[in-house]
């Protein structure tokens, strides 16, 4: 019998996760109950949102318990169905088990088609990133032609899509990303207007006023942080600020205070949203349609980082707060059968 491979959460880590907070057992392939399918993974999703679900805290996401499987986006291959819609050979997917093979409910599986795209896409560009992108701009960012607009972490998953769709509207975009290779992608691929590498920045403030002269009208936050604190300070009147993720907080043991933002808001009426892409949900399959329509005309790009391996997932989801990955990062597990 084949063994399967998964990941626990082995404990919960104080600051920065490290290989210890995984841990990898066998155990046999299990079997699909009634209306459940036996899906064998051919790639994982890591993304920055699971540090969250390492803690016991309360959050958006409900947290992992020590000694249970970590779970994400995977796409995958049903090897057998138990009445749970699908047939062997049909490529879907769904939240499920950091695992060589995982069963799950009909419902719980979603069917993808790899004549339209590359089946990774579901888990990147046309998937949850692309779609938190989507959604993000057009109904929370709503960025009109002309207005200048701030992504952070913008050469990732999200802020790439968050950009380019910006571009669309008409709107001057820029970007922060943290290497000279990135605000290439950003600059060369992309199409943004301006590609800032924080690394090599003392004063975010100075290189805001030579990037955004006119000041800031709507802001995608990824990141949080100094960068934030900045772009604030540059808002203006009737802003709109999304935010999206505080991925330079993530580790943090303690919450740093840094400039007091909120009386910027009463001078700029700007708007500050939070955003969750599960809210959108019921529009999902309109985003996706979109995006992709978008994509075969040219006018979304997208990259992908695969790192291969099942057993190398924990040094991809580690590499996401090294900034390592460009575009949507990925865990490359399996083949699909010819």
């Amino acid at each position: 019998m084949a063994t399967n491979r998964k990941f626990l959460l082995s404990k919960r880590p104080s600051g920065t996760p490290d290989r210890d907070t995984f841990e990898l057992v066998e155990e046999d392939v299990p079997e699909p109950g009634p209306g459940e399918a036996l899906v064998r993974t051919l790639y994982l999703s890591v993304d920055p949102y699971m540090r969250g679900r390492m803690d016991a805290g309360e959050s958006y996401a409900e947290p992992w318990e020590v000694g249970e499987p970590l779970e994400g986006g995977v796409v995958g291959e049903v090897v057998e169905s138990n009445g749970a819609g699908f047939e062997a050979g049909d490529i879907v997917t769904g939240n499920l088990e950091w695992a060589d093979y995982v069963t799950a409910l009909g419902p719980e599986l979603q069917q993808v088609n790899p004549d339209l795209a590359p089946i990774s896409t579901s888990l990147g560009v046309l998937g949850m990133p692309g779609l938190t992108g989507y959604f993000g701009t057009r109904e929370v960012l709503q960025p009109r032609a002309g207005d200048t607009v701030v992504v952070t972490g913008a050469a990732g998953a999200v802020g790439s899509v968050v950009g380019q769709i910006s571009k669309l509207t008409g709107a001057k975009v820029v970007g922060f990303a943290g290497s000279d290779e990135k605000v290439s992608f950003l600059e060369d691929d992309l199409g943004f207007d301006v590609g800032i590498n924080y690394k090599d920045v003392d004063d975010y403030g100075a290189v805001l006023d030579d990037a955004a002269p006119e000041g800031v009208d709507r802001y995608f936050d990824n990141v949080g942080g100094e960068i934030t604190d900045a772009v604030f300070s540059k808002l203006n009147v009737d802003a709109r600020v999304a935010v999206c993720g505080q991925i330079a907080l993530y580790n943090a043991e303690s919450m740093p205070t840094g400039p007091r933002k909120l009386g910027k808001l009463i001078e700029t009426r700007a708007t500050v949203e939070g955003l969750l892409v599960g809210d959108f949900a019921p529009r999902f399959a309109e985003g996706a349609k979109q995006l992709g329509q978008w994509i075969s005309e040219g006018k979304i790009q997208y990259r992908e980082t695969v790192t291969e391996g099942l057993e190398n997932a924990p040094n991809a989801f580690l590499g996401l707060f090294e900034g390592e990955n460009i575009g949507k990062q990925l865990v490359k597990v399996g083949e699909p059968e010819e």
